[in-house]
């Protein structure tokens, strides 16, 4: 993982955190364990980034809520 990579999964896990006022390690540990951070952040980096943060926060809630790290 780049510097760039890094620090965009790094803004995804705090503003996801921010808007779900939960702490962002129980957020990290959420993203890491259904594979969401590896499987879909990482790898679409290049188009995630170019969309607004409160598109992407709702995107990955979404996603969570998919993969069951959401009710």
């Amino acid at each position: 993982m780049n510097s760039q990579t890094l620090n965009f999964t790094i803004f995804c896990v705090g503003s996801v955190a921010d808007h779900l006022k939960m702490n962002a390690r129980d957020v990290y540990h959420k993203l890491q364990s259904t594979g969401i951070i590896s499987d879909y952040i990482v790898p679409c980096y290049d188009v995630l980034h170019s969309f607004s943060k409160e598109y992407i926060v709702e995107d990955l809630i979404a996603y969570m809520k998919k993969k069951g790290a959401l009710a």
